[in-house]
């Protein structure tokens, strides 16, 4: 009986000890970390003529307390290409992450690009989208 008690006893301490251990808290996020915040994530171009390429520059603030750095910025196809900040941002300093769209086939479109860094929100989405109006036949 003794040992069926020492067994449970020290089952049940060893469970609370690893639930302790896997719980996360506020405190345990570094607090000198950066964090992007853009002043938005989504642009619509409205209409814009078939044959033109389309631009967006998003605008985003580094609001942490340690340095950003963008590592990477996708689109979700060909028909978009990203540009960045490429050197770090520091705390309280702006950035930028452009996007081109080429509009070479007519109707509406939305495009995202992935933007990845070393902030607290790694990852971010932006969208781009509108309609793009067929080129006049002459």
């Amino acid at each position: 009986m003794k040992k069926l008690l020492f067994t449970a006893v020290f089952a049940f301490g060893g469970f609370l000890a690893s639930q302790a251990q896997t719980t996360t808290t506020p405190e345990a996020q570094p607090a000198n970390q950066a964090e992007i915040k853009f002043v938005k994530e989504t642009h619509d171009f409205g209409s814009i003529p078939q044959g033109t390429p389309a631009t967006y520059t998003f605008e985003f603030e580094n609001t942490g307390k340690a340095p950003l750095i963008i590592t990477n910025a996708s689109a979700s196809c060909g028909c978009t290409t990203p540009d960045w900040t490429k050197e770090p941002i520091k705390p309280g300093k702006k950035g930028f992450v452009k996007a081109t769209y080429n509009a070479a086939a007519p109707g509406p479109f939305t495009k995202s690009v992935t933007v990845m860094s070393n902030a607290k929100n790694s990852t971010i989405i932006l969208y781009l989208k509108g309609d793009v109006k067929p080129a006049e036949q002459k």
